[in-house]
């Protein structure tokens, strides 16, 4: 049953991960091109930290990391840490249809690879 309930805190950990970079960069798009420079990034910081998307994303990473806590004090690091992985695989999908950005064959052979290292990694 434990091991059960640290696979759904694990899972619960990468949803909350993805939700956050995917709304990461959906609120950094909002802001459109920007040149990189000392003097525009204080400025694109400070933009950031009022929009929502941003904001929502950090608290997605913050909740991620209070489950990820619990999930370390009930299970073996060298069980739970590689399947955090799956992170890459939904961020990449999800990144496809929801920004359009190219997956390519090569990228798309290595999540199936991390699929399966995760699948043996899950069995054990």
């Amino acid at each position: 049953m434990l091991k059960y309930l640290v696979l759904a805190l694990i899972l619960l950990d990468v949803i909350l991960n993805v939700t956050g970079q995917l709304t990461l960069k959906y609120g950094m798009s909002k802001f459109g091109n920007f040149p990189l420079s000392l003097s525009t990034l204080p400025p694109v910081f400070l933009k950031a930290a009022a929009s929502p998307y941003i904001l929502l994303g950090l608290v997605c990473y913050g909740l991620g990391f209070m489950v990820w806590l619990i999930v370390l004090a009930k299970a073996e690091l060298s069980y739970a840490y590689p399947l955090i992985s799956l992170g890459y695989v939904f961020t990449a999908i999800l990144a496809r249809v929801l920004f359009g950005e190219a997956v390519t064959w090569t990228r798309m052979g290595g999540i199936l690879i991390t699929c399966l290292g995760v699948f043996l990694i899950a069995r054990s």
